[in-house]
């Protein structure tokens, strides 16, 4: 989220067929990703080095102040979906929620890896292994079923090879 809340005006290209924006990650990791949002936002003049995302007092909006909205927000949805009361709400989520999504959808690791600035691929690769249901999936696509199988019971010849 940090990364996103210090976009500034001028990071922003939208007079390309495909626009980007670049974000400054942690580290001086810089990286350019597709923008899919912000493209209707009134008032903004992408030649600026403003920021694009302000808090109350019209400064640069933090990750704590970003921190704050997203909370909030959450705890105004909470009549409408009564589970997020109990869930650790902040922007982090949407990240892996964002990488999830990508990883379900058959994006690869090294292209989430480039849009979340991970140094490594190996940062990357705990969401591969974080999934469940994907797992289950990959093996029915395998034809490798789950416990349709039967216990190997070893007999008394095999007992004896290991001095059991």
């Amino acid at each position: 989220m940090a990364a996103v809340a210090g976009v500034n005006a001028n990071d922003l290209q939208l007079e390309r067929s495909h626009p980007q924006m670049l974000l400054r990650g942690k580290g001086r990791r810089d990286r350019v990703v597709p923008r899919t949002t912000l493209l209707g936002e009134p008032g903004i003049t992408h030649h600026e080095p403003r920021p694009i995302f302000v808090g109350v007092r019209n400064e640069r909006l933090t990750r704590f102040g970003a921190t704050h909205i997203v909370r909030r927000a959450a705890a105004e949805a909470v009549p409408i979906r009564p589970a997020l009361a109990h869930k650790p709400i902040s922007p982090h989520i949407f990240r892996h929620s964002l990488a999830m999504k990508l990883l379900q959808s058959g994006v690869d690791l090294l292209t989430i890896q480039a849009w979340l600035g991970h140094e490594q691929v190996a940062t990357t690769h705990r969401y591969a292994t974080a999934d469940v249901e994907m797992m289950r999936n990959g093996l029915e696509k395998a034809g490798v079923a789950g416990d349709h199988g039967v216990r190997f019971r070893p007999n008394d010849s095999v007992l004896q090879l290991c001095n059991c």
